[in-house]
């Protein structure tokens, strides 16, 4: 699993004019899920939602990197992408493979978005497989980069 956390002033997606999500401060994440995540999100899925949720690079009083998302009440849109799995070794065109098949991608990204959800955090999302037009002003610019192969030594 894969995302990349862009913390934002304002963040929203709109699929064919229509606006499906929006948010205030907080965090936009764009989340794909690659195939070594398959067969056993919940080992996957949960310690994600934990790391992205108390990560500190919100800032505190003094302008500092200081408070999680939780501690400022911050929201969050997700947003699927599964070009964040693109394998781009060879040519010019990238590679998907990687990337775990769009119906399987969907029921995980939809856990995932519930179990933000159960930790009290307002959630608004883009349309799972639709395409999107995403507008956002970043805050800092801060973008982390999280991978689970990385973060968990699966």
């Amino acid at each position: 699993m894969r995302v990349l956390i862009q913390r934002v002033k304002w963040a929203r997606v709109t699929v064919a004019g229509q606006e499906t999500g929006s948010i205030g401060p907080g965090y936009l994440l764009l989340i794909g899920f690659g195939r070594e995540d398959f067969g056993e999100p919940n080992m996957v899925i949960e310690p994600m939602i934990q790391k992205i949720l108390n990560l500190r690079i919100m800032n505190d009083s003094k302008d500092r990197m200081n408070r999680s998302l939780l501690d400022t009440g911050g929201g969050i849109l997700a947003v699927s992408q599964f070009t964040l799995h693109a394998d781009c070794r060879r040519g010019r065109r990238p590679g998907f493979a990687n990337a775990i098949p769009l119906e399987d991608a969907e029921a995980l990204f939809d856990r995932f978005v519930d179990l933000l959800g159960d930790a009290g955090v307002v959630v608004k999302t883009g349309l799972f497989g639709a395409n999107m037009e995403v507008s956002l002003l970043n805050d800092g610019p801060v973008t982390i980069w999280l991978d689970s192969v990385d973060l968990f030594n699966r």
